[in-house]
């Protein structure tokens, strides 16, 4: 795998993230309708850009879902055309074949702005999101560099932030928190999906430190990223403290996955490896 390459995939994986944090703040500020409902075009000149302050939020954040559409579809053509794993083509394709439905949904969201086209809609964005994140994470795994710790202690500094940042439990969650909540958010599960991906690639077995981190990390993605689908649907004390339970038992999954970490990891057996496997 070329460097180019390397770096559209990192690229692609950043990009898909800040796309979804904009997306969420463009929603929570209600700057999604101000582009006089209408898409893809806004209220300003000629239709194409914003006549305010309002209606620039919801403008940039189309700008950024086309630049990022073209990084992943040109990412995805590049990777079949070097030939790489194919566990890191497959990824890219599932998120380029997702993109169209995203598009769809993002339009709906202008038009019709209800919770259930809003929950699709981010539902869709983090299945690309999770799916570049795996692209990038196999494609970083092959260089035969220790990330895997890194990972792991990444989400351990992730995780006490979203404590405290949880939906309605200790902080009003206005348009800035719940940017912030997410960005914080999306970095954890992406780390903990790297630190998941790298573990398994690493070893096999149950028995090993890997395998006993990929028991812990794996879960612990599944609760974060279910956590931030409905993060944003969180009303009332009863799913306040069912959320903030999830991110309890999420803490005490990496805090596990720490440990073992803490406790030294092997030298992988799949350090150095061929891109085309």
């Amino acid at each position: 795998m070329t460097p180019r390459l390397r770096r559209l995939l990192a690229g692609g994986a950043v990009m898909t993230g800040i796309l979804m944090v904009l997306g969420v703040y463009t929603a929570a500020s209600g700057a999604g309708l101000t582009c006089a409902g209408r898409w893809p075009f806004c209220d300003g000149f000629l239709g194409l850009f914003p006549a305010n302050w309002g209606s620039f939020i919801e403008w940039f954040h189309r700008l950024v879902a086309m630049l990022t559409g073209f990084v992943i579809l040109g990412t995805t053509v590049k990777a079949w055309r070097e030939g790489v794993a194919a566990r890191v083509r497959y990824a890219l394709v599932v998120a380029t074949v997702i993109l169209p439905f995203q598009i769809v949904l993002g339009a709906l969201t202008v038009t019709e702005y209800e919770w259930v086209i809003l929950t699709a809609h981010y539902v869709v964005a983090t299945s690309i999101f999770t799916a570049v994140v795996a692209a990038a994470a196999w494609g970083l795994a092959n260089r035969g560099i220790g990330r895997t710790a890194d990972a792991v202690r990444l989400a351990l500094l992730g995780m006490p932030i979203m404590l405290v940042l949880a939906p309605h439990s200790f902080l009003s969650f206005g348009p800035m928190t719940q940017a912030t909540y997410y960005v914080v958010g999306l970095t954890t599960y992406a780390a903990l999906i790297c630190a998941t991906l790298w573990a398994s690639a690493a070893h096999g077995t149950r028995q090993d430190a890997y395998g006993k981190l990929r028991l812990l990390a794996a879960p612990a993605s599944v609760i974060v990223v279910a956590l931030l689908i409905v993060g944003r649907q969180v009303y009332g004390s009863t799913l306040q403290l069912a959320h903030l339970g999830g991110t309890v038992v999420a803490l005490v999954l990496v805090v596990a996955a720490f440990s073992v970490v803490r406790g030294g990891l092997p030298a992988s057996r799949t350090a150095v490896t061929n891109d085309a496997d």
